[in-house]
């Protein structure tokens, strides 16, 4: 029969590796010196961006990861870290964490992975600064119909001076 806390470890295990199979990426931070409720209110927020911090002792992170096959990140598990998996939206997340850090500067951005991408610090930070995926999505369509509305505006200012030159001539044979 196996210990308690060999179970234990392997269900973190286990968890880690469940999270990271339904998720697109992960990122790793620091969260030393943040109190309870900090790490309630960034548990929360990360809720509503469909996102989820995992907190483990390192050594069983490190194992996970390395099971995986994500060595690239191992290197900055040291010290109290959390896992922050995020389903579909990396912008938001990123945003997310990255205003947190400013507001407050105990968490620290080390590393992430973005579909098989090492993410740096530096990485996240220009990935929160993107827009978000609607607006993207709607420049994208303000793109595409652009000349289309050009077109449109062609054509009816053609029209327009069409039907003015024939009430011009209307006016001249009626005087």
């Amino acid at each position: 029969m196996k210990k308690v806390g060999l179970l234990i470890k392997e269900a973190a295990e286990n968890q880690i590796r469940n999270s990271f199979k339904d998720s697109a990426g992960v990122f790793v931070v620091k969260y030393s010196g943040l109190s309870s409720p900090e790490m309630t209110a960034l548990r929360q927020s990360l809720r509503n961006t469909q996102a989820e911090l995992f907190v483990v002792k390192n050594s069983v992170a490190r194992h996970a990861l390395k099971k995986i096959g994500l060595e690239d990140i191992i290197d900055v598990i040291d010290g109290p870290c959390g896992l922050v998996f995020f389903k579909d939206e990396p912008v938001s997340v990123s945003r997310l964490l990255c205003e947190f850090s400013k507001q407050n500067p105990s968490l620290n951005l080390k590393k992430g992975i973005l579909q098989d991408r090492v993410l740096t610090r530096e990485d996240i930070e220009i990935l929160a600064k993107l827009p978000s995926r609607q607006i993207l999505r709607a420049q994208v369509v303000m793109t595409l119909n652009a000349p289309v509305v050009k077109l449109v505006m062609t054509l009816k200012n053609s029209l327009r001076k069409f039907v003015y030159c024939l009430e011009q001539i209307k006016q001249k044979k009626a005087s």
